[in-house]
């Protein structure tokens, strides 16, 4: 490779500040003139930093000039490092300078007429990138992207994420994802929303106690939708999830190259009680789906209050409104009150923030006063608005300096903002003057899932006045090392440098308060044996620790900007920029330029998007084959049954059945036409009978019933329920409850909501889902049939019927493995059962009887859902429940 000659001129320049896809446009797609012959991810995760290389490489296949574009997402909290460009043979590297550098070097293409393009958000968690150049016939085009993030922990997991969209078959794909964790990995799960079945066998994961490796291969033929076709499957998300194993001491002290990086996350603490005030604003523009799922969280939040909390709600528009005078306990008959209060808030009038956050204050304030709060208990304010302040004081910068002075040091407050209406930047400096944090809550169907995932962020404090502590002697500098609040599922990182002559050992003292006790965690890590740790292995990038300990300072500086005052900004900022440019971190604060051939006329710039920006959103795996069991043996074409003049062959005499359910064979003789009859529908439910493979159960509803236990199964460890609707003739939500893993799968109309660990993660009908974790592997495909299948246990289906008789349905697969102490609506038809004749007056009728209970079954045609709509039409003995 060879970098441009010193006398080359340069007339375009590309100004970049984020990027992590590949893709070419329609035409090009199309005519397949530019070529991705190779796309590799390496992705190296070190004690929690993660570095990411992304090299892709093109090839022009047509006769004449062809424009490359490389797009790509990256996470947002990540900094890229590295962008380079090889052109037959010559690098065109990116050079990373302070913002005001890299603008005017743009201002002056622009000011020759080249036009420019922007990096944008594209999603919650992503940024995206782009970059085309032109590229003459022939010639081939090496991009290479590096950025790297430290991996945080939430609700007990680290999560790495990385894009795939190449949008084309690539010949060589690869992606290898390496994971080094010395205090061992616990967990290890993948999820993607674009794997199928086929797919699935590209796909290796290796683990021992320290190390892990995911390694996703697939071949031309394994990217392909289908083998007529050359589009590609690849398009969507791949995540590693993990945590680590943790001593008693709950802290890990690691070090390498001279640098450390102090861990701490004792999650056997037992939580502290905490006195919450949620304040909601009703203005007129929280109207129609965000105060009703606003209502929804907010209920759902207060059942998980804990009885030793107490709280209190506070609504406001123009005027703010306290729903008690005091604090209460977080009782069973306050939490109802509570939630009745709740669901009665309506929408309407203007938006008075300042009165809402005091009067907040102020009841927690009368409550100290009045000795009504808990000893070592903590205090929090949640604020949810969807809006900038319109009544009473309006100046956001005088309702900031009232909420930090009534505040004082005292409480905490959190700041919610729902949608894009809410200045960002204005709730994010409240919240972080008061010892907070703020979070955006994206207007989708999910919204109310978004406020309860951040709810159990806060739900759990452990630890208060937390400040880490280490020997002068041993440690130069360290990052942020005293912190307000720790709470359960998160982790506090401290990194820093040691001195020269350092001591062999370096210790920690980590302090804090727990019930209104002092609490003091002491622990100690060998110099010597860590350097060698980290030595060796060749799956780790190198020198890591120095640049986790730049990016964490470089991270907290910019965020201590927020809130401070301009002369100290100004201070924070230059450190920040330092760090920046000596190690080549795109940041708010610089930008990347990149120059281009000779000749090429277009430029374009790309800023770091910040929070209060413009936000975009980009939003395949076929469908597994499900048999429960095939249907009648019919002599000629199936006709329709239960039809005057269509008679059912006579059946063997009254007989039982042990343990399962076994139906006889049936045969059809066909007499005269059948006049037309009503459309066919879909039943509730279709079990699939054990032990043979001829019939199945169709099951409805007709007697009025709410919450149905539909089958509990102990020695599987799986329970179902569901909420059934007579009037609608429909499931409202049904529910799959796992013991091994702990995980919970919500099924609404409107979306599955899976839940683990008290982290929640929607996802939409027919939104591909391939995930795997330890003991249970879920998956979608574009039909929207979710599988929840485990090594040697039943199948539990669901979907989202949108054929005849529209609403949610359950299927079941390898229910002979259902153990004898299956109960539940549904699985009694997995015990003993006994089957009557068929009635004497009407051959399509017999008697089913079902520990003690007699059922009235029906030989009816119904549409079986288990197919894509509009359904296959089955023969089935139906039961009414």
């Amino acid at each position: 490779m060879e970098t441009p000659a010193p006398g080359r001129t340069h007339r375009v320049v590309l100004v970049l500040l984020s990027l992590a896809v590949l893709h070419t446009s329609k035409a090009q797609k199309v005519q397949n003139d530019i070529d991705i012959y190779s796309l590799t991810v390496d992705s190296k995760v070190s004690s929690r930093f993660a570095h990411t290389v992304i090299t892709s490489r093109v090839v022009n296949k047509a006769d004449a000039v062809r424009e490359a574009t490389f797009q790509m997402e990256l996470p947002k909290k990540a900094f890229i490092t590295n962008f380079s460009m090889v052109i037959d043979g010559v690098t065109y590297p990116g050079n990373i300078k302070e913002k005001a550098a890299a603008q005017e070097q743009y201002s002056a293409a622009m000011a020759r007429g080249e036009s420019a393009g922007l990096v944008t958000a594209t999603g919650r968690k992503t940024e995206q990138f782009q970059v085309s150049v032109s590229v003459a016939p022939a010639a081939k085009v090496t991009f290479e992207l590096v950025y790297e993030e430290l991996l945080a922990r939430h609700l007990g997991v680290y999560e790495l994420l990385l894009k795939v969209r190449p949008q084309q078959l690539v010949k060589h794909l690869q992606m290898d994802i390496h994971i080094f964790e010395p205090q061992g990995i616990s967990f290890l799960e993948t999820e993607s929303t674009f794997m199928t079945n086929e797919l699935a066998e590209a796909l290796t994961t290796s683990q021992n106690k320290t190390k892990a490796h995911v390694r996703f291969k697939p071949t031309l033929s394994q990217q392909q939708k289908s083998p007529e076709k050359q589009d590609t499957v690849l398009d969507g998300n791949f995540i590693v999830r993990y945590d680590v194993d943790r001593p008693v001491s709950g802290g890990s002290i690691q070090i390498e190259n001279g640098y450390f990086v102090h861990y701490f996350a004792p999650d056997s603490l037992s939580t502290m009680p905490k006195n919450v005030i949620f304040v909601i604003d009703k203005s007129g523009s929280m109207m129609g789906r965000k105060i009703k799922q606003t209502q929804e969280a907010l209920i759902k939040i207060l059942d998980d209050l804990s009885p030793h909390d107490q709280f209190n709600l506070i609504s406001f528009s123009a005027e703010a409104t306290k729903w008690k005078p005091l604090l209460v306990p977080a009782s069973t008959e306050n939490v109802n009150e509570a939630k009745s209060y709740a669901t009665g808030i309506r929408a309407q009038g203007g938006t008075n923030i300042n009165d809402a956050m005091l009067m907040a204050v102020q009841l927690l304030e009368k409550a100290n006063q009045e000795e009504l709060l808990p000893a070592g208990s903590i205090t929090l304010i949640i604020l949810l608005t969807d809006g900038d302040p319109t009544a009473g004081e309006t100046d956001p910068l005088k309702i900031q300096e009232n909420v930090r002075k009534a505040v004082n040091g005292q409480h905490s407050l959190f700041c919610l903002g729902f949608g894009f209406d809410v200045s960002y930047a204005f709730l994010e400096k409240m919240a972080l003057e008061n010892g907070g944090l703020a979070r955006r809550i994206y207007e989708d169907s999910d919204s109310a899932l978004q406020l309860q995932d951040f709810y159990q962020e806060v739900a759990n404090p452990l630890m208060m006045s937390v400040a880490f502590e280490y020997p002068s002697n041993a440690v130069e500098s360290v990052t942020q090392d005293a912190f307000r609040v720790f709470f359960k599922g998160s982790e506090l990182v401290v990194a820093g440098k040691l001195r020269d002559h350092s001591p062999d050992v370096l210790s920690a003292q980590v302090r804090g308060q727990l019930h209104g006790e002092n609490i003091t965690f002491v622990m100690e890590s060998h110099v010597a044996e860590q350097e060698e740790m980290f030595r060796g292995p060749k799956y780790i990038f190198h020198s890591f620790m120095e640049r986790l300990w730049a990016y964490l300072t470089i991270q907290q500086l910019l965020e201590q900007m927020v809130s401070a005052l301009d002369a100290e900004k100004q201070a924070l900022e230059a450190r920040a920029l330092n760090l920046s440019l000596s190690y080549s971190f795109v940041t708010p604060l610089t930008s990347m330029v990149i120059t281009k051939p000779e000749g090429q006329e277009q430029s374009q710039v790309a800023e770091k998007p910040v929070e209060d920006g413009p936000m975009g959103f980009g939003q395949s795996m076929d469908r597994a084959s499900w048999k429960t069991g095939g249907g009648l043996k019919l002599l000629n074409s199936p006709p329709r049954l239960g039809v005057p003049g269509r008679f059912l062959a006579p059946p063997p005499p009254f007989y039982r059945t042990t343990s399962r359910l076994v139906l006889p064979e049936l045969t059809l003789r066909t007499t005269v036409t059948a006049p037309p009859l009503a459309p066919v529908q879909a039943p509730s439910v279709i079990l699939p009978l054990p032990g043979q493979s001829v019939d199945q159960l169709c099951v409805d509803f007709r007697r009025p019933q709410e919450l149905v236990n539909l089958l509990s199964d102990p020695d599987q460890g799986v329970e179902v329920t569901g909420h059934y609707e007579t009037a609608k003739a429909c499931f409202s939500w049904i529910e799959v409850t796992f013991q091994n893993p702990q995980l919970q799968v919500h099924a609404s109309p409107e979306h599955v909501v899976i839940t683990r660990n008290r982290r929640n993660s929607a996802y939409k009908w027919k939104e591909t889902l391939y995930s795997v974790m330890p003991g249970l592997k879920v998956t979608m495909d574009k039909a929207g049939l979710l599988l929840l299948s485990r090594p040697d246990r039943v199948t539990i289906g669901l979907l989202f019927w949108d054929g005849p008789g529209k609403g949610l349905r359950l299927l079941l697969q390898d229910t002979d493995r259902f153990s004898s102490h299956v109960s539940g609506t549904l699985g009694q038809f997995y015990q003993d059962v006994l089957w009557g004749p068929l009635d004497t007056a009407d051959d399509r009728r017999r008697t089913l009887k079902v520990q003690g209970r007699d059922y009235s079954a029906t030989r009816e045609l119904k549409l079986d859902y288990q197919e894509s709509p509009p359904g296959k039409e089955i023969s089935c003995w139906s039961v009414e429940l």
